[in-house]
């Protein structure tokens, strides 16, 4: 695990969009009670908008997955993990939260956040495998990024939710 580099940041848009692959066919009820099909996620991150993120920690070389971590209401929020298809279901994706949360840790953060798919495997119940939990009503800017969430219609594609984990010094 390691900060990614320049030379990283021109590769991860496209392993964000490999990633997003994973969440294809699924599907779950949208806002309306109907069934939708996963399938309209919001383009990858730019290459700008990646070099200006609080930290980007990537695994492998050329990279596999990476954990794009912001700041919101002063603690660490995991905006981002990615998983290349190819490499899913081997532990990367936990090992990549445990080194985002012992970042986070170092820098002197008490919690980390992170928005999610509620009912997707390898969303919300892998985040509760990993020590987090569901923030029933979110407050301050958490609540303005599960806003942002709605108005790019991830609601729509299945129930989302807010999720936090202590970070207790170790």
């Amino acid at each position: 695990m390691r900060s990614a580099t320049a030379e990283d940041l021109v590769q991860l848009p496209a392993l964000e969009a490999a990633s997003d692959t994973l969440l294809e066919g699924l599907i779950g009820p949208d806002s309306n009670g109907s069934l939708t099909h996963a399938g309209a996620l919001p383009p990858p991150a730019a290459v700008a908008e990646l070099a200006s993120a609080r930290r980007i920690l990537v695994a492998g070389e050329p990279p596999a997955g990476f954990a794009r971590i912001e700041e919101v209401d002063g603690q660490a929020h995991l905006e981002q993990l990615s998983v290349h298809p190819s490499a899913a279901g081997a532990g990367l994706g936990r090992l990549l939260v445990e080194s985002a949360l012992q970042w986070a840790r170092e820098q002197g953060y008490r919690s980390m956040t992170l928005c999610t798919f509620a009912q997707i495997p390898f969303n919300a119940p892998f985040y509760r495998s990993c020590g987090f939990e569901e923030v029933p009503e979110p407050h301050g800017q958490l609540r303005e990024v599960r806003e942002h969430e709605r108005l790019l219609g991830l609601d729509d594609m299945g129930l989302r939710v807010a999720m936090r984990r202590d970070l207790n010094p170790t």
